[in-house]
């Protein structure tokens, strides 16, 4: 009898449910199996799947994938290893149902049909659980796309049978005991995006409940507890059920909150007896949530409570009593507010951070929310993965529920909701669309960013006229580092750190950041440099901190720093409180500091790059200083059709001409001037419809230039310094005292 010895892994996030097990080509031809043949897997028990192909990925892996029932029914875990083989499987003339005891369910008129439509052609051994999904017109709800453990109590004959048209499916709605565990719960394949995290956080778990003896042939004691920590909605508290669900132990919750009482005492007798009944029912998972709450830094915090249920945990998890087979896992999203006495050895001895998910965790994500949707071909999830830089968990779901209820929209007007049934034709035809999730991406925001993001101007590269040499010079220092990284690698290069643009007032400095966030994808956040600035000591660097870390989080993003010479100006300048200084120095750090600026870009803009610090302009900080000059002929021109594009303009309008005497303007002028050549027209006439060339005229005679002879002067200056590589100060030439900004 042929057959192999592989190692179980989990499921594809759209295989959940459907009793589907994975092979890869070789073993599928080493047993004769083709795809959709029927196969037993002997764990600890035997169960039936059927075959299917593998991903390219996991060839020549020793592995098969299951999902969370048949793990279940085949009583293994992840990473342990099933003996599979070829199954003869019969025709199943009669197959009885039941829920499992916990669950209490009555069933509809035309269940059974249903409960078999939905199980045709899958393989099914006595004792198995068979995972039904629930569906709209059905008796009875979980929440959608979670499917309802029901339990085969019969089947004729017996062995491995095969569900067919002419099977007897019979439910029986009284619940079946000795069967306790029937995983109606969360499992590993829930959960999208956190393979490292699973595999870190099994080690800890699973590993020393299943096989005590490792630790004991080692001589050590197995790990005491698990800190999760990572922003909101990456899926920790998700992680902690998976765990308690796959290990099958006794899981015991405490929301930090509920048990902090008024009474003397009792905060901590509450917080006992959950750990003495975890440990008469070991093995068993103590999980706290949002742990900061209970065990704050008993230095900071004024109330008696905190720090005697602080006392009282680390008691408990170190104290003089052993405590047997019971796991601590905490979850918190302020990992730096937790008592440093339950941050030690022996207490949680691991610290796993969740982190926003990347590109592959969020296509994985977004796979297991929309696993029961009925999605539209056009629907491009990779795509749509791409396009949520930033996005947790949480909010890839809100995502989902929002592209779900766009498509409900357009079908409203059709369902009359006086009447009880919506008709079933109806509901079969609903679909969600591509519009429906680029609708939804423009309501969901990544949670992480909420304080800090800014909702970027639809500016591309086409709203920005002339300056052909700076738009190279910034796309070659942003867009290439975060667009294609490769290049420099292939180099042996660091890609720049940051950009500073430096010009005149209304060239177009601001614009170009805009342009160019838009362009790359990337998360924008805005830095208004007095914004930041507070009196109080601290303060400032702190929202300067504040903002990288959040940078850092959702990356790739750009920081923008606007007015950066309010920002940091020349240390040893100022007299009073040295904020500034302060300010700069964090800044320093920042940049080049020892925390890697991973996919982070800087961009700042002024327009008196000789007040700002000289530390900042060095490679490595500012790399790249890019002049925003004054436009030439060419760039004015095109700088007035982006101004003039939805004006009526009269036949005898040139641009060109206007372009040619509107030496000195710089784009905000030219701005004014199509802005004041309407307002002329309409001075002229209240009725008019189109704006002419004399009105042109009269405008030009109303908006004065900005650029005059001296401020060019300082600006040459200024460059020369920049290009020459001689970092003078620009002050000592009297540079910035002969010029008047107007």
């Amino acid at each position: 009898m042929n057959e192999v010895q592989l190692e179980v892994a989990k499921a594809y996030p759209n295989d959940s449910g459907r009793g589907i097990a994975r092979l890869d080509p070789d073993t599928l031809l080493h047993l004769k199996l083709s795809p959709g043949d029927i196969i037993e897997i002997d764990g600890g028990e035997t169960t039936a799947a059927k075959v299917w192909r593998a991903d390219r990925q996991d060839w020549n892996t020793d592995t098969v994938r299951i999902d969370g029932f048949t793990r279940q029914n085949a009583d293994v875990g992840i990473g342990e290893r099933v003996t599979i083989r070829k199954a003869e499987a019969e025709k199943a003339d009669k197959l009885v149902l039941a829920p499992p005891e916990e669950a209490s369910v009555q069933f509809g008129s035309d269940a059974a049909g249903m409960v078999k439509r939905q199980i045709l052609k899958r393989p099914v051994v006595e004792r198995d659980i068979v995972p039904v999904m629930s569906s709209t017109n059905h008796p009875f709800m979980r929440s959608p796309g979670q499917a309802i453990p029901l339990i085969a109590v019969e089947t004729e004959p017996e062995g491995v049978c095969l569900i067919t048209e002419d099977t007897e499916v019979e439910l029986r709605e009284e619940p079946i005991s000795g069967f306790e565990k029937a995983g109606g719960g969360i499992t590993y394949e829930d959960i999208g995006g956190l393979q490292n995290e699973i595999q870190r956080v099994r080690e800890m778990v699973e590993l020393p409940m299943k096989h005590p003896q490792i630790f004991k042939k080692l001589g050590i004691e197995p790990p005491q507890g698990v800190l999760l920590h990572g922003p909101p909605g990456t899926g920790k508290t998700l992680l902690a059920k998976a765990v308690a669900n796959e290990t099958s132990a006794s899981f015991f919750s405490i929301a930090g909150p509920e048990i902090i009482s008024k009474y003397y005492g009792e905060s901590e007798q509450q917080l006992r007896e959950i750990f003495e009944d975890a440990k008469e029912e070991s093995p068993s998972i103590v999980f706290i949530d949002e742990l900061d709450s209970i065990a704050p830094k008993r230095e900071d915090v004024t109330g008696e409570v905190e720090r005697r249920v602080v006392a009282q945990l680390l008691t408990m998890m170190d104290g003089l009593e052993t405590r047997g087979q019971v796991i601590v896992i905490a979850a918190t999203n302020r990992v730096d507010s937790v008592d440093p006495a339950l941050r030690r050895p022996g207490r949680f001895d691991r610290e796993i951070e969740i982190g926003v998910p990347d590109e592959v965790g969020r296509k994985e994500i977004l796979q297991i929310h929309t696993r029961g949707m009925p999605l539209s071909d056009d629907v491009d999830l990779a795509g749509l993965a791409d396009d949520t830089h930033g996005f947790v968990g949480a909010d890839i779901e809100s995502l989902t529920k929002e592209a779900a209820m766009k498509a409900l929209r357009r079908y409203l007007p059709e369902i009359d909701l006086d009447e009880e049934e919506v008709p079933p034709s109806l509901i079969d035809r609903m679909i969600v669309k591509r519009d429906d999730f680029s609708g939804a991406l423009n309501e969901v925001e990544p949670s992480a960013m909420r304080e800090v993001l800014v909702e970027l101007p639809k500016i591309s590269w086409d709203h920005v006229g002339g300056l052909e040499d700076a738009k190279q010079q910034i796309e070659e220092a942003v867009e290439w580092p975060l667009s294609s990284p490769e290049k420099f690698d292939r180099m042996g290069v660091e890609a720049p750190k940051g950009v500073l643009l430096y010009g005149p007032p209304g060239t177009g400095k601001t614009l170009m950041a805009k342009a160019v966030a838009n362009e790359t994808n990337a998360n924008f956040i805005s830095v208004r440099g007095p914004q930041l600035l507070s009196k109080w000591v601290g303060e400032s660097e702190k929202a300067i901190r504040q903002t990288f870390r959040k940078a850092r989080q959702v990356s790739p993003t750009i920081v923008f720093f606007d007015e950066l010479d309010s920002l940091a100006p020349s240390r040893g300048q100022e007299m009073g409180n040295n904020v500034s200084e302060r300010v700069v120095n964090q800044l320093l750090t920042e940049l080049d500091g020892l925390e890697e600026m991973e996919n982070v870009m800087v961009i700042g803009a002024t327009n008196r790059p000789d007040m700002i610090d000289t530390a900042l302009l060095r490679s490595g900080r500012f790399d790249r200083l890019v002049m925003v000059g004054q436009p030439d002929e060419e760039g004015r021109e095109q700088i007035l059709r982006i101004h003039t594009a939805d004006t009526p303009l009269a036949p005898d309008v040139s641009l060109r001409e206007v372009a040619e005497i509107t030496d000195g303007y710089v784009g905000s002028d030219l701005e004014g001037i199509a802005r004041e050549a309407a307002i002329e027209a309409l001075r002229d006439d209240d009725e008019a419809t189109e704006v002419e060339m004399k009105h042109f005229r009269r405008a030009m005679e109303s908006v004065r230039p900005t650029i005059t002879d001296d401020i060019m002067a300082y600006y040459e200056d200024v460059e020369q310094q920049f290009t020459g590589g001689g970092q003078q100060a620009i002050g000592d030439r009297g540079g910035s005292g002969r010029i008047g900004f107007q």
